[in-house]
């Protein structure tokens, strides 16, 4: 029996010896952690679907960012929940609404820590949709006016600047949503403020526990008419590719997990950082599983989280950020 002289040789030595050559490296420094703020006082509600995230008000609020900064989590993604809702989302832009007012109170007690803003009305709308919505009659079919809903986003993207969030991350999926924001930024004084584009967020059922963190399922219909389609590969590159054009500092893909093949494509098409946000349902999946004793919850976590890195992911926007930076440094 003969043998090829020369062949792969699999490296099948000691842990340090796999560890030198390992191609994918997941530090505390790729996390971005989502954080629900929300009125009231002494709350920290544990959001049923999502084991392990809470709602904090803001006399609870420090405890939870003195823990991120203690963990090496660089930065933070501040979504919320406010006490009153209307048709326009106009607690959304508030001066002293509670994104604003958590955003200059994170900045006081962990001046280092990066706060990204999520920009959208979804949770402050009394119908739950992304932006302003209009029911024509006498048919009753409800459309939202991508123009009047860009001029709130960019208030509300103004308004979070000024409270000092160090990146703007629009979420809304209006069409000239970046370019609009962009120009609102900058014209108030704000040039130097980054946006984080969610350019390619699919109509996902991945989303259901974050509507119930965030209060904000739509009350009729779906969003289905400004989010993608989850079929859709080509779109994606068309929809990113006019954010570069509009002006996005980084590129999105929500959620990650079932579109691992669109983070690999944007990486490979441009050259701005690349985000892979991990959203709510990925991270209950888990946490199910685990708490049933039917997966290793650890193992499962930073395998996937490395999947992501390894698609293209530059930042990895997870749940999970607390547990993994723990597991890391262990």
């Amino acid at each position: 029996m003969s043998f090829p002289t020369v062949r792969h040789r699999r490296l099948r030595g000691s842990a340090a010896l796999r560890s030198m050559v390992r191609e994918t490296i997941l530090t505390v420094n790729d996390f971005i952690y989502p954080i629900f703020v929300t009125h009231g006082t002494n709350v920290k509600d544990e959001i049923s679907s999502m084991p392990g995230v809470y709602h904090f008000s803001m006399d609870r609020l420090e405890e939870e960012i003195r823990e991120v900064v203690s963990l090496g989590i660089p930065s933070i993604l501040l979504f919320g929940v406010p006490a009153s809702k209307d048709a326009i989302g106009s607690s959304a832009y508030d001066h002293n609404g509670i994104v604003q007012e958590a955003t200059r109170a994170i900045k006081e007690w962990a001046p280092e820590l990066v706060v990204i803003a999520d920009t959208c009305l979804c949770q402050f709308t009394d119908h739950g949709h992304c932006g302003v919505v209009h029911v024509h009659e006498p048919t009753g079919i409800a459309e939202v006016d991508n123009d009047q809903s860009l001029e709130l986003l960019v208030k509300t993207a103004v308004s979070q600047a000024e409270a000092g969030a160090d990146i703007i991350a629009p979420s809304n999926m209006m069409d000239g949503f970046v370019s609009a924001i962009r120009e609102g930024l900058d014209a108030a004084g704000y040039s130097n403020v980054p946006i984080m584009s969610y350019s390619v967020k699919y109509a996902s059922a991945f989303y259901g526990p974050f509507r119930d963190a965030a209060h904000s399922a739509p009350q009729f219909g779906d969003r289905k008419t400004y989010q993608m389609d989850p079929a859709n590969a080509r779109e994606a590159l068309r929809e990113a590719e006019s954010d570069v054009l509009e002006g996005a500092d980084f590129l999105m893909v929500k959620p990650a997990l079932a579109y691992l093949d669109i983070v690999r494509t944007l990486k490979d098409q441009f050259d701005l950082p690349l985000v892979a946000y991990n959203v709510s349902a990925e991270y209950s999946m888990v946490k199910a599983a685990a708490a049933n004793g039917w997966l290793n919850e650890r193992a499962i976590v930073l395998e996937t989280l490395t999947g992501m890195k390894r698609a293209g992911a530059d930042l990895i926007m997870t749940y999970h950020a607390k547990d993994a930076a723990r597991w890391l440094q262990g």
